[in-house]
This record gives structure tokens, C-alpha cells and sequence, in this order.
């Protein structure tokens, strides 16, 4: 394991985990992060980790992507973050990265859905089909 990254090296990583599962997911990267001295945040999406509610009521993406554009919200300004999806979790950080672009240094797509720019998110899963 590397040394810890000193204060001007530190990033902040926000882990966005993909279906039927939860911030959990990034346990195992979110710690070693963590060790090299990074700041690291796993946001449970809707319906998602530890939030209880059904799917059904959660009636939006946006509504689903929620707790992480919340925690985009509350980064200060001036300070960015590194965005890294999986899975689903791909088309959230595409939504938070167009909602956000000042405060992402980077979008990190992990065998992730990556929406063009041209089309709504909705398209990947269109294609998919």
C-alpha cells in the first residue's frame, strides 16, 4: 500500500454503486482509498442500501439519483469531486456531471452505462433492450 497522499494531493471520491445494491458495494475500494488519504463517499441512491422504500415509490431518475445530487449540493464551491459509477450507476453520474460540471474533476465509468450527450438517459436502456 502506497503512503498516504498529503493534503494538496487528496482527492474526493463518490462511489455510485449500480442496481440491487447499495453504497456497501465500495466497501472494499472505498477503504483503500481511504488508506491513501482520500476523502470517499458511498451515497445509498432510492430505494437503495439502506433506504427501505420500494422501488414503485421512487417515481423518477432524477428522483433515484437524489441522495447524490444532495451530496453534490452540499460540496462547497470551488472544491470538485471524482465522480466514479458502475453499472447503473453510470447514467446517475451522467446526470450529476451535466447538473454539476463545476464540480466534477472527472466521471470514472466501472462497466457502466455512459449516455451520450445528444440523447436522454433513457436511450442506453432503449438500446439495450
Amino acid at each position: 500500500m502506497a503512503a498516504p497522499a498529503d493534503q494538496a494531493s487528496s482527492k474526493h471520491f463518490v462511489l455510485v454503486h449500480g442496481v440491487c445494491v447499495g453504497g456497501w458495494a465500495w466497501f472494499k475500494v472505498a477503504t483503500r482509498l481511504r488508506d491513501a488519504g482520500h476523502r470517499v463517499s458511498t451515497p445509498d441512491l432510492a430505494a437503495s442500501g439502506v433506504d427501505p422504500r420500494p422501488l414503485r415509490e421512487v417515481p423518477t431518475f432524477r428522483d433515484y439519483s437524489k441522495p447524490l445530487l444532495d451530496l453534490l449540493l452540499s460540496v462547497p464551491p470551488g472544491e470538485k469531486v471524482v465522480l466514479v459509477g458502475h453499472s447503473f450507476g453510470g447514467v446517475s453520474i451522467a446526470l450529476a456531471c451535466e447538473l454539476f460540471p463545476e464540480k466534477v474533476a472527472a466521471a470514472v465509468f466501472v462497466s457502466a452505462f455512459m449516455p451520450d450527450h445528444r440523447s436522454p438517459p433513457s436511450y442506453v436502456l432503449e438500446k439495450y433492450k
